[in-house]
């Protein structure tokens, strides 16, 4: 008596499967949905933070204004949308090779595979570059005994408006002689990653001969930080406890503690999935120009390797409109 073959015999080793997927593609759909639900993880915690702190949370405006080769140009969010746009199309250059691989067109999955590698190491080196701003910042600010960030401005052009202010436009030039505290020269407890440009004392006394320098606090009324008056800002620059220049895990310029935290974490952890990406682009693109889908008569790898692809641009898009966006 013969055995009874059903239609998906095949289903494990590569063959087509239930509702025409094959084993690799079923596994890559697998990995994709338990990805998306760790990034929806981290989303919503970041959700959850900025509503629980929304008060003092840092405007992404203010924060993100820099552009190549345009310094001093406050340019907000425009560098993000340019890497934005770049790793959209870099998902269109996928669509595009994985068509060509079902026309078996070696040479067009090649060249679009390419264009694909040239945007995911793009946004790579944008990525990068934004880390790096972030974390040597622009202006400077100070940190209170209680944990509040003040950042320090002018009367801007227009009435009710202010400028930032760098701290080395105003600090005074008190000579100091400071030691980067180690647990191997002070107290156990007693470490600092960097030395700061100015001490406390210099930015206090450079804010008393400069009357024209108010300080802002990082509280937000009316989706405007608040401005202290004159004789606030002296006040308030009195609770001043360490000075804070660009951002780490511990403390940042930018306002709200956690607001760091979170942009290491989530744009760091989606640079690892496109560093990831790309590096598997580049070994699919070896094989393509070695012939190797060409003799399997198939380019399914492509296809599912533009799956994961996708995906990543797709929580770009997410993190995009959560973290600068909203």
């Amino acid at each position: 008596m013969e055995a009874t073959v059903t239609s998906h015999e095949h289903a494990l080793d590569g063959g087509p499967g239930p509702m025409g997927a094959t084993y690799g593609k079923l596994m890559m759909w697998f990995f994709i949905l338990s990805d998306a639900l760790t990034f929806s993880g981290f989303l919503a915690a970041y959700g959850f933070s900025r509503f629980k702190f929304m008060e003092t949370w840092p405007i992404a405006d203010e924060v993100f204004t820099h552009f190549p080769f345009m310094h001093g140009v406050e340019a907000p969010m425009y560098y993000v949308a340019l890497m934005t746009f770049i790793l959209i199309f870099s998902s269109v250059t996928m669509v595009l090779a994985v068509d060509a691989g079902h026309q078996m067109k070696k040479q067009k999955v090649a060249f679009y595979m390419l264009l694909t590698i040239v945007g995911g190491f793009i946004f790579l080196g944008s990525q990068a570059w934004e880390w790096k701003n972030f974390i040597k910042g622009e202006f400077g600010a100070v940190e209170t005994k209680g944990g509040s960030i003040l950042q320090f401005v002018k009367q801007g052009k227009e009435k009710d408006t202010y400028e930032r202010v760098a701290l080395a436009e105003f600090a005074a030039h008190i000579p100091v002689e400071r030691e980067q505290l180690t647990r191997s020269k002070g107290v156990w407890f007693m470490e600092e990653p960097t030395i700061p440009t100015y001490t406390v004392e210099q930015i206090v006394e450079g804010l008393k001969n400069h009357p024209e320098i108010l300080v802002r606090t990082e509280k937000i009324v009316d989706k405007k930080k608040v401005v202290l008056s004159r004789a606030d800002s002296e006040k308030m620059i009195g609770q001043a406890k360490y000075v804070v220049e660009g951002a780490n895990l511990i403390r940042n310029e930018y306002g709200q503690k956690m607001f760091a935290n979170f942009f290491f974490f989530i744009t760091g952890f989606h640079g690892f999935h496109v560093f990831t990406g790309v590096l598997i682009n580049v070994i699919i693109f070896f094989n393509v120009l070695l012939g190797t889908y060409e003799k399997r008569k198939s380019y399914e790898m492509v296809e599912k390797v533009g799956l994961y692809w996708h995906f990543v641009d797709l929580v770009w898009v997410f993190v995009f409109t959560f973290f600068y966006l909203v």
